[in-house]
């Protein structure tokens, strides 16, 4: 059962959490920019303020930016979670040296594992399982695949091994 709060009611979802977040935005992007000139702060503030405001007094604006908010902090903690697995193996650690391939293939692992987790956290693990597994027109895509990976493979032996070969003559 949900709690409304304060934070949860409609002034602060509709206004005050859109207002704050175009503010901050504009008046970063003012002062990285420097678009009004050097230590400026008070100038930018005002035009922040004034954008800010224009904006929440226009409710199909908003809406958007509400609409749009949950699935930008989705794909905001979803991309966290990847670079925190990925910073597992790619720093160099107390003169450890990992070679390229495995953190390209950490890097592979852990994309699938946040894709995975995304998908089994939304709910719709099942519906995509099922599509992709017990669907019999994506059994013989599986089928090709699998075949294409096979090939694949079978080159990439041969080619390697074809390098390791011409440098013992």
């Amino acid at each position: 059962m949900a709690v409304d709060t304060i934070l949860s009611s409609d002034l602060a979802v509709n206004i005050v959490y859109p207002f704050l977040l175009v503010f901050v935005l504009i008046f970063a992007i003012l002062q990285k920019t420097k678009i009004l000139g050097e230590d400026k702060r008070q100038i930018d503030a005002l035009i922040s303020l004034a954008i800010a405001l224009i904006f929440v007094a226009f409710g199909w604006a908003t809406d958007i930016v509400v609409g749009m908010m949950p699935y930008l902090v989705i794909a905001v903690v979803s991309l966290l979670v990847f670079l925190v697995l990925w910073g597992f193996v790619a720093a160099d650690k107390d003169g450890l040296k990992i070679e390229p391939w495995v953190k390209y293939g950490v890097m592979i692992i852990a994309a699938i594992v946040v894709v995975v987790a995304l998908v089994v956290a939304t709910g719709q693990w099942e519906t995509v399982w099922n599509s992709l597994v017990r669907n019999e027109e994506m059994s013989n895509i599986w089928t090709n695949v699998i075949l294409l990976l096979v090939i694949g493979g079978a080159i990439l032996v041969v080619v390697l091994s074809g390098k390791k070969g011409s440098g013992d003559k």
